[in-house]
């Protein structure tokens, strides 16, 4: 499959969405809506996600890989990048991915570099610029799109990707159905997101958090899943000892421990109280759906 050329001088190129259209996709209208450092859809709220202002501090998004993914933070970038990569599967040339909080732009241009026609998403002016940086320094930034928008109203037609990834971005949430629902209209297959665990050692110290931390229960996932209408078809539990306890030790120091983490989490304790999860859900076949119903 070709790569779409999306960027137009200044200019992103949004695709229209179209009712009714069948999953194979074809060519859509598209409309040029200038959005450089503007929101697309309604004006964002800091009731719906939290921390909008402290993801948005320039000193914030300018140290933040270097607070948390330096030392034995490495180990966590490691993980979460095996995990994404593990999901998505290999890579046809042109699929279409998007990442939703892409922040400082770690998988998308992890995923861009493997060929996927990727789109990352962020609330964060700040971030994206780092994002935008980092994929210039590997000479990626003409194969990923970075956009300003707001994820609860994404502008994006319904299945327009092929999968929606979304990491570190619904412990943020106060309500989570409205982005999951949103995450799925925009996926023709498959979205996959991350959730800390409230049964796991970070309920110890997340309300130290800047702006807090959203903890999930299996049954709290497994509902939200239900009402976007996705089904489940994998999970992951990692990381008996909280991301917080590996960014404070150097790398050397975290390893043996991370050994050892990764023993404990392999019994059935262990995975229990694992404090981070990573789910890979499925959007339902909208022709199957529709057969079904004639």
């Amino acid at each position: 499959m070709a790569r779409r050329d999306t960027r137009v001088a200044n200019t992103v190129v949004v695709v229209a969405a179209t009712a009714g259209r069948p999953l194979d996709r074809p060519p859509p209208v598209r409309l040029s809506v200038r959005i450089q450092y503007g929101f697309v859809g309604r004006a964002y709220s800091t009731h719906i996600v939290k921390g909008q202002d402290w993801y948005q501090a320039d000193e914030v998004a300018e140290a933040y890989e270097d607070v948390r993914f330096s030392g034995g933070g490495k180990l966590i970038d490691r993980r979460e990048k095996e995990a994404v990569l593990s999901a998505i599967g290999p890579i046809d040339d042109g699929q279409r991915v998007l990442e939703v909080a892409c922040g400082t732009g770690r998988f998308t241009t992890m995923l861009a570099s493997r060929g996927a026609d990727i789109v990352g998403i962020d609330i964060s002016r700040e971030m994206l610029e780092q994002g935008r940086a980092k994929a210039a320094d590997v000479d990626l930034d003409d194969s990923v799109e970075f956009v300003r928008g707001d994820a609860s109203r994404l502008p994006f037609p319904d299945g327009h990707f092929d999968s929606v990834v979304a990491m570190r971005f619904f412990h943020l949430m106060d309500d989570p159905v409205p982005f999951v629902r949103e995450l799925c209209r925009v996926s023709a297959d498959q979205v996959f997101f991350d959730t800390f665990n409230s049964r796991s050692l970070r309920t110890l110290y997340t309300w130290l958090l800047p702006m807090g931390s959203r903890l999930y229960s299996e049954r709290q996932v497994a509902a939200m899943l239900a009402e976007a209408g996705m089904t489940l078809a994998g999970e992951e539990h990692d990381f008996v000892l909280p991301y917080g306890f590996y960014r404070e030790l150097p790398g050397p120091v975290a390893k043996p421990f991370r050994a050892l983490d990764r023993l404990v989490g392999a019994t059935v304790p262990g995975d229990y109280v694992a404090s981070v999860s990573y789910w890979d859900a499925r959007v339902p076949d909208a022709e199957t759906e529709t057969d079904g119903s004639a």
